[in-house]
């Protein structure tokens, strides 16, 4: 199936939550849904869910428009807390499959194996309210995974984690994705999302600035020389042509370079300061592109 977001646009009075967004995420693929605070990546998911109503545009899985039936499809994970508190795990998780249209003995059979895939089973009789929020978070994912569906949509879900509980969290979405389950999830964690994810969306103020491969987006950056040269001074590539900045700190030198510089020529630079432990063109990382698309 695939998730298709069609020019989307909502209004708060004066304020433009999106303008026109549009992105896809195909079957078996892992989404980025990256932006800064307020930039629109819940608006888009809420609509995603028919939560709100967009202004204008349509979503649509598989060329459907999203209705309820096809809500009950879709997996979703909110950013805030949406369980109820004072309810005992198992028995939310249960209820909330018979929900999705699971019969009572396949809800408990659901509850079981995804407490159990995610190191909550030992918790099931346990009140959300007294569990952790790392705790708390994994109870959301399984939520958002106890009716097997064919889209996931979840909103910052690593969001509280302790690095075992993103690896676990991180297994799974993958394992979901590998079977044809289109996945978006918003993050700012940016390594974990350059990591998992083939293609990202990057959200400025409402609108899409960016869709791709994550390869490709960061092949398009401007990359970076990095040397080590322990005795080099401070200032040793200053004035090099086609370094446009540098940066210095402990013997390790991070250039700007301008596409055709001579590097051969820094290199020999650098050798003439005495040795160099490390010569090597690193490639934009996501986070420093989504500085640059961010500062445009």
């Amino acid at each position: 199936m695939t998730l298709t977001i069609d020019n989307l646009s909502k209004r708060y009075g004066s304020t433009v939550a999106l303008d026109g967004v549009s992105f896809e995420v195909r079957p078996g693929e892992l989404f980025g849904f990256v932006g800064s605070n307020g930039a629109g990546k819940t608006t888009t998911m809420r609509i995603a869910l028919g939560v709100l109503a967009a202004d204008s545009g349509e979503v649509r899985l598989d060329g459907k428009p999203v209705d309820l039936e096809v809500r009950r499809t879709i997996g979703y994970m909110p950013e805030e807390r949406g369980l109820y508190p004072k309810m005992k795990v198992g028995n939310q998780l249960t209820y909330l499959a018979q929900l999705h249209g699971l019969s009572k003995r396949d809800a408990t059979a659901a509850m079981q194996r995804w407490t159990e895939r995610l190191g909550i089973a030992e918790r099931i009789g346990d009140t959300v309210d007294s569990l952790s929020l790392g705790n708390q978070q994994r109870v959301q994912l399984a939520a958002a995974l106890i009716h097997d569906p064919a889209v996931l949509v979840l909103d910052e879900p690593f969001s509280g984690l302790d690095p075992v509980a993103v690896d676990v969290m991180s297994e799974v979405l993958v394992e979901k994705a590998n079977t044809g389950v289109p996945v978006i999830f918003s993050s700012h964690q940016l390594d974990l999302v350059q990591r998992l994810c083939k293609r990202v969306g990057i959200i400025v103020h409402g609108r899409m600035r960016v869709v791709g491969e994550v390869d490709e987006l960061r092949a398009s950056g401007s990359a970076h020389l990095v040397v080590h040269a322990p005795d080099a001074p401070v200032g040793w590539a200053d004035g090099l042509p086609g370094v446009s900045d540098a940066e210095y700190l402990d013997g390790r030198t991070t250039l700007a370079v301008e596409p055709g510089a001579d590097d051969q020529q820094i290199l020999k630079t650098a050798l003439s300061t005495g040795p160099v432990h490390e010569f090597s063109l690193e490639q934009p990382s996501l986070t420093d592109l989504f500085r640059e698309v961010v500062a445009a």
